[in-house]
């Protein structure tokens, strides 16, 4: 295993039609640990996760997986290098069934050995595979786009908001679930909504505001900061 990190991200510049969205935009994600990415609604968090996995691209900066450059890498390639994109709103086929969703993300082992592991982490979609995934409920949902992700085997993990709008049962099952898969051995960048949960889980925390990483510290220097209280509060 290579000694560098798992993700290590200089100075990201990032804008949308001249107005900066990402402004050197800095940041480390260990092998094997999971680092929260937290701020208000606008500050950059999604923008930043999109422009790692190659579905934006930057104006500056540089993006390397364990020492290899990506940020010039296509999204496909970048996918099939082990960064595994999660993104906010259900990354899942509506029209298909829940175990064709299973059978489509099934890159790297057969199909039954991936529902194998999708429902062993989250037995509901046991029950539900022949349902198509849009009537699948909010939760359900999320379900399954973890599951579909974790059939590629990623070594990094990026999730973004996979609580949002859900109960908070949900919520803590989906949670459990992560906490699996950072016990596995691989990374997770975590953009989330739920503050106490985030830092429940995280072995690392960047806040980002207005573009820029304003903080990086330990979980329990989050909690306790007055910077939390400033930038975090309630806010997602």
């Amino acid at each position: 295993m290579s000694s560098s990190p798992a993700l290590e991200v200089r100075n990201l510049q990032v804008a949308y039609g001249g107005v900066h969205a990402l402004r050197d935009v800095s940041l480390t994600v260990p092998p094997a640990s999971v680092v929260a990415l937290l701020g208000p609604n606008g500050a950059g968090k999604s923008t930043t996760l999109r422009t790692i996995s190659g579905v934006m691209r930057s104006e500056g900066g540089t993006i390397s997986f364990f020492g290899k450059p990506i940020h010039h890498a296509p999204a496909y390639r970048i996918a099939r290098m082990g960064i595994i994109h999660v993104p906010e709103g259900r990354g899942i086929f509506p029209s298909l069934s829940v175990r064709e969703n299973l059978d489509m993300a099934s890159t790297f082992s057969d199909s039954e050995d991936a529902v194998d592991q999708a429902t062993a982490l989250f037995p509901v979609l046991g029950n539900r595979l022949s349902q198509t995934a849009g009537s699948l409920s909010g939760g359900e949902q999320q379900m399954l786009s973890l599951a579909r992700a974790l059939m590629s085997r990623p070594k990094l993990l990026m999730v973004d908001e996979i609580s949002m709008g859900l109960a908070p049962i949900i919520v803590a099952q989906l949670f459990d679930a992560l906490r699996t898969i950072a016990a596995s051995g691989a990374s997770l960048l975590l953009v989330e909504q739920y503050i106490e949960t985030a830092l429940d889980l995280a072995d690392y925390v960047y806040v980002m505001e207005k573009g820029s990483v304003v903080d990086v510290g330990e979980p329990a220097d989050m909690a306790s900061g007055s910077l939390a209280a400033a930038y975090l509060g309630g806010a997602a």
